[in-house]
């Protein structure tokens, strides 16, 4: 797939900061609807999994710094696209959750595991 790029309101001398983040859909019409300029493009399939896979940890360091409903949405909304780029059914991934969670529990007795 070929790498199309998008060149909006760019105007001469204006600073631009550099991102190559993955963002959500509507940020480049947000950022011009500011009257700033954005360069973006779309992702090939080997880019956009391997951004998302980074976009998970940056959602992750982003929640402990900030433990806001905001940042964990965030953290739900990668891993939905994550899921459906994988093509995962999310009913197999509940029994998996389930089954892990019968055979070595879950994470609710707060057991910190010191030496092994």
């Amino acid at each position: 797939m070929p790498r199309l790029t998008h060149l909006t309101n760019a105007s001469l001398g204006h600073s631009m900061q550099k991102y190559n983040k993955l963002v959500r859909d509507n940020i480049p019409d947000y950022i011009k609807g500011k009257g700033e300029a954005v360069i973006f493009h779309i992702a090939t399939e080997q880019e956009y999994w391997q951004k998302l896979k980074e976009k998970i940890g940056e959602e992750a360091v982003e929640f402990s710094k900030n433990e806001s409903i905001d940042e964990l949405a965030d953290i739900l909304e990668i891993i939905d696209a994550i899921i459906d780029y994988k093509q995962f059914d999310r009913q197999e991934i509940e029994k998996v959750k389930v089954q892990k969670a019968e055979k070595k529990g879950k994470f609710s007795k707060r057991i910190i595991l010191d030496e092994s």
